[in-house]
């Protein structure tokens, strides 16, 4: 071989390694630029503050589960309390985790979509690329751009994935198996519900992996390994929570009592596939698939003409932008995409099962799998925000079964890519605008205030909410001994982050998801713990109140407390002197 022909492999590595750097940069720079600006003009208190507050009693010292009520996985909150450890209480440490987070997540996708395409497709580097484009939209913290638990799931989720795409690399390595087994577990205690659901479906989809091996009589070792790694994690993570909170606190709390207050009846689950506009996408798409199956000589007009079918269902969100400029009618085009996918994945992936092997034969399960979890929290519609990189991936995986069926799939894939990405990034981008999904907080009342606090640096909200709460600090630091317990009603605001306070009142929250307390239960708590002071807010940021039973709530706290000051929008309660006095007696 002569030294020419030996340099243009090397070439071609260099230059595919220069491209795959500059796309990694790309994609992540763009998703990261998005996330910091919706961080720049929005700002949602509730679910905000709960996230940053419970993290900051975290930091304190006070374990979840075992110390106070907490329906959720640990590890967002854990994550978040780390920082605030090392780095304190700076809201825009904040937005640069989102940002970090959400730009690798959108490079891992990409990396997961190149490993699904690369042995099925023509172009498949043109096609991975074009399907990650609509993620630096729709990435998982671009909708709802602070730290919460749903896009950590996500990023969990596509980590292991990654990991466990590497299981069909020969040779395999034995330390990678593992490895790959024991991120199975991560996305558990992110959030339960899709981590269950992508821990089950995975490790069920491993042991289907070994018996098809076993009756081919091939080596199953890399995924016994695995198996091996899953159980070994789940293991050392149950182990850690019963030597620190307790397995039957974490239970009670994370499992029975988050499934009582969250889980939909199956009815709402159903629904979502019940639509009569589904039935005519699903005929629509099917139309396009059978030409394509019956073209067996492989004309590329008719696999044009199938492609261009396929997509009319997919382009709709995006042509409906033309016809209604209602945010909420746009909104539900573009996640009506959803049922569609996953029930077309699902059929494609089951038609095709023969011919895929390994880790891509399981993926479209788990990933449906997941996503139907993830569903389960708030159903269709309340929960897509953060699972975009699940869809465009099963979304490669269904484009890369059907190719299997044309002679010139080039003129399917090609086409049938570019309309669903451009119908993406343009619905999507009004979607991410408009804060559609972010609609039950009043995210358009008035100016957008900055706020001048140094701990809340970086956090933007319209409206009065700021400079409201911003009083509410400078009149607490003058007038509220650092000491004293207080609570407040409902806790929309991120009170404790701001002004390192510690909670001593055992919800943060009081909401039906977080509260498990009745308002005389409530009441008495005041009184057990000595809670010197009660904060109600007037005017909050949520479109509906919180609280349930709040009048009630409120008159039974005003027999042991009296108004001390009305704020422009709290009102200040001190318990009464002979409570303390009594209080005080009781100690004694």
């Amino acid at each position: 071989m002569n030294p020419g022909e030996m340099a243009d492999p090397l070439a071609n590595t260099s230059r595919r390694l220069w491209s795959d750097w500059i796309a990694a940069l790309f994609l992540f720079s763009g998703t990261a630029a998005v996330v910091v600006w919706q961080n720049s003009r929005l700002g949602v208190l509730w679910d905000l503050s709960y996230v940053l507050d419970s993290s900051y009693r975290i930091s304190l010292g006070d374990l979840p589960y075992r110390d106070f009520p907490f329906p959720h996985a640990p590890l967002t909150f854990l994550i978040q309390a780390a920082l605030i450890k090392l780095a304190g209480r700076v809201f825009w440490h904040t937005t640069a985790y989102c940002a970090l987070m959400g730009g690798l997540a959108t490079v891992m996708t990409w990396r997961i979509l190149l490993n699904v395409v690369r042995d099925t497709l023509a172009h498949a580097r043109l096609v991975a690329l074009l399907l990650s484009l609509p993620l630096v939209v729709l990435g998982i913290y671009c909708i709802f751009p602070h730290p919460f638990y749903d896009p950590d799931c996500t990023f969990a989720i596509l980590l292991s994935v990654l990991l466990l795409q590497q299981l069909d690399r020969k040779p395999a390595s034995s330390l990678r198996a593992f490895l790959a087994g024991a991120a199975l577990v991560i996305p558990l205690f992110v959030k339960q519900n899709t981590g269950l659901a992508f821990f089950v479906s995975a490790g069920l989809g491993l042991l289907a992996l070994m018996t098809i091996e076993i009756f081919r009589r091939r080596s199953v070792r890399r995924y016994a390994i695995s198996l091996a790694g899953a159980i070994a994690g789940l293991w050392l993570a149950l182990w850690l929570i019963h030597f620190s909170a307790g397995l039957k606190n974490y239970w009670h709390w994370a499992i029975e009592f988050a499934a009582a207050r969250r889980t939909p009846a199956r009815a709402e689950m159903l629904a979502i596939y019940q639509g009569k506009i589904l039935l005519l996408w699903l005929a629509i798409f099917a139309t396009g698939a059978i030409i394509l199956w019956f073209n067996r000589r492989g004309r590329r007009a008719l696999t044009l003409v199938s492609a261009l079918l396929m997509s009319v269902p997919f382009a709709w969100p995006a042509v409906y932008l033309l016809f209604d400029q209602d945010a909420s009618e746009r909104t539900d085009r573009l996640l009506g995409v959803w049922p569609l996918l996953l029930i077309v994945a699902f059929v494609i992936a089951a038609a095709t099962i023969k011919r895929r092997t390994g880790v891509s034969l399981l993926l479209p399960f788990v990933l449906i799998a997941a996503i139907h979890g993830a569903f389960m929290s708030q159903q269709l519609w309340g929960s897509t925000y953060a699972v975009w990189p699940l869809f465009v991936i099963l979304f490669a995986s269904t484009i890369a079964g059907l190719s299997s069926f044309s002679k010139s799939s080039p003129w399917m894939t090609i086409p049938l890519t570019v309309v669903v990405v451009a119908s993406l990034l343009i619905s999507g981008g009004f979607y991410v605008r408009s804060h559609e999904r972010l609609d039950y907080a009043n995210l358009s009342d008035g100016e957008l205030a900055r706020s001048t606090l140094p701990q809340l640096k970086g956090l933007s909200v319209s409206g009065q909410w700021l400079p409201d709460f911003e009083e509410l600090v400078r009149y607490s630091e003058t007038n509220i001994p650092r000491d004293d317990g207080l609570v407040l009603i409902p806790g929309e605001d991120l009170f404790y982050y701001t002004t390192g306070r510690r909670p001593r009142f055992p919800v943060l929250l009081f909401d039906h998801t977080t509260n498990p307390y009745s308002p005389e239960e409530i009441a008495k708590l005041c009184r057990d713990k000595n809670i010197r002071w009660v904060i109600v807010k007037q005017d909050l940021q949520l479109e509906e109140d919180p609280v349930e039973n709040r009048d009630h709530l409120i008159e039974l706290l005003e027999q042991d407390y009296e108004q001390v000051e009305s704020l422009n929008n709290y009102d200040i309660y001190r318990r009464n002197d002979s409570e303390k006095d009594q209080a005080s007696e009781d100690k004694r």
